[in-house]
């Protein structure tokens, strides 16, 4: 019984700490005074409009841009063979290692005015002005992203149609189809759902965005609640503004997850048709190069070029490494994400267990609830964890709360686990539904229960979902810019913070190491995605 009321005290407390920015924000409309609808109106007529339309065509062109590249990849690497199909199925995943930023600092210090693409350019051919249209603009932002999060879709895609695609296009082919057609009207339409949900994902992560919008001058919402609280000192523009980009990030997620429950569908593989009736279409000659050469595209654009774009100033005689300070911003980083990984898991893994010992309502809204944070953007976080902080600060000074929760790693910590506990918990969710729930019938006869069985059962079954929740939590940590910025303590900078401060300077050369430093922790889950592909 006693161990009852503890887990349910441990469950009350999560849920009010992972829904306090959100409940924050809601809050700030009950300070709604003339002065907030003056402020308001005056947004409306001076930068909302501009931040609107600004993440409306990104998102537009971001959209348009995942959706194509990863749609046809995903349908070239899973309907046809061609020389180097088994190297593009995993390689394809690579851009997810480079964070957005990341790329537009590569591609930035490359095709910029003074950059080097441009100066070979006017040396050579004579030509004189801007020969290259600006890299730091809304098209080039587009781009950015596009390269960056293509592989939601492209792995989402994949997956649905690797299941049943080429069954169900033999079976059109048999009914004398063309090829042209059992693409269109088989295949596509069967991965319609994979492909909403992947862009779905990729337009969150465009609207959480700031380190591409920030150094790109770009009038994004992220952008304008960093520039409402930091720069203006305008608590309530930022908190209307964060709730604005709230309620379209919400609106996003409910379409992914609409999207996500239509692809169980193409889970189940069709009877009567065997696996060697139904094989990819075998491209052989020039047909077969050119698709290898497509599929070299995105990763050639996406990754090993930025890599290429870093390394090169890198390596320039005239750029000195600061190791021993590179030494101190890899440390607080790998310490903020070891930390926050070992406490993710730990929220996670007693979230599933509670939900697996008793399904019941309150426990169902408590894991979903924690499921929501992955989807709030850092943005939104921030704001709505400095609100309450400010108002305890004005109205208690002698608690020294903004002191606890702003000069120290507290407050970072906990905005982390506000963004990354959701990716704990669905690896760990994901290896409970693998063991069977007689198991814990049986443990119960023989006197197994509560926490103890969950160390001597549970623990060594899900060994692997908590190592690949802890990799994820920790990368996705290392990488995490906007939350980092804001809430991290002074002398406190880590790899992201330091790469975006020194590109920001124009300093592009010393942000490569850094920058490259992120970019090897993020092979880190792409790797683990690929095995996993292999293995299915």
């Amino acid at each position: 019984m006693q161990f009852l009321r503890i887990r349910s005290v441990l469950i009350s407390l999560l849920a009010l700490v992972v829904s306090l920015p959100v409940l924050a924000l809601i809050a700030s409309w009950a300070e709604w005074n003339s002065g907030s609808a003056q402020v308001l109106l005056e947004m409306f007529q001076t930068v909302l409009p501009d931040y609107t339309s600004t993440s409306l065509w990104l998102c537009l062109g971001v959209a348009l841009g995942v959706s194509v590249l990863g749609t046809s990849m995903a349908a070239t690497v899973t309907l046809f063979k061609f020389p180097g199909q088994s190297f593009f199925e995993w390689a394809l995943l690579l851009p997810m290692a480079i964070p957005a930023y990341v790329v537009a600092y590569a591609y930035t210090d490359f095709f910029q005015f003074s950059g080097p693409f441009q100066n070979f350019i006017r040396t050579n051919w004579g030509l004189e002005g801007r020969v290259f249209p600006e890299i730091r603009s809304l098209g080039g932002a587009m781009v950015v992203f596009t390269l960056a999060l293509y592989p939601y879709v492209y792995l989402l895609a994949r997956t649905a149609l690797s299941e049943r695609a080429s069954h169900l296009m033999e079976a059109a082919r048999l009914l004398g189809a063309p090829l042209h057609r059992r693409i269109l009207k088989v295949a596509l339409p069967l991965a319609r759902p994979a492909i909403a949900a992947g862009v779905a994902l990729a337009l969150m992560e465009t609207l959480a965005d700031y380190g591409v919008s920030s150094y790109f001058g770009i009038q994004t919402f992220t952008a304008g609640i960093y520039k409402s609280w930091l720069i203006l000192d305008n608590r309530v523009a930022a908190a209307q503004l964060a709730s604005l980009l709230l309620v379209v990030v919400l609106m996003l997620l409910q379409i992914e997850k609409k999207a996500q429950s239509r692809m169980r569908f193409a889970l189940a593989k069709p009877s009567g048709v065997s696996s060697s009736e139904a094989q990819p279409v075998k491209l052989i000659g020039s047909k077969g190069w050119a698709v290898s050469v497509a599929c070299s595209l995105p990763i050639l654009f996406g990754f090993i070029l930025p890599i290429g774009f870093m390394v090169k100033p890198l390596l320039a005689s005239d750029v000195s490494i600061p190791w021993d300070r590179f030494m101190g911003w890899a440390f607080n980083s790998l310490q903020l994400g070891a930390l926050t990984a070992l406490l993710a898991v730990g929220v996670a893994l007693l979230l599933s267990f509670s939900l697996r010992q008793k399904p019941n309502v309150f426990n169902r809204m408590t894991t979903q609830l924690v499921g929501l944070g992955y989807a709030v953007p850092g943005a939104v976080i921030v704001v709505g964890l400095l609100l309450p902080i400010t108002w305890l600060q004005q109205h208690w000074p002698e608690s020294k709360v903004g002191y606890w929760l702003t000069a120290t790693s507290l407050g970072l910590i906990w905005a982390y686990l506000v963004r990354f506990c959701a990716v704990a918990l669905q690896s760990v969710q994901s290896g409970y539904a693998r063991i069977p729930v007689s198991l814990d019938d049986t443990s119960r006869m023989l006197g197994v229960s509560g926490f103890s069985m969950l160390q001597k059962v549970h623990a060594p079954l899900l060994q692997k979902s908590v190592a690949a929740a802890a990799l994820l939590v920790f990368v996705d940590v290392m990488k995490e810019l906007p939350v980092t910025l804001v809430l991290r303590p002074f002398n406190t900078d880590t790899l992201a913070v330091v790469a975006y401060q020194l590109a920001r300077d124009e300093r592009l050369g010393e942000a490569a190491l850094p920058s490259l430093a992120l970019v090897m922790v993020g092979l880190l889950p792409v790797i683990l995605l690929s095995r996993s592909m292999k293995k299915a």
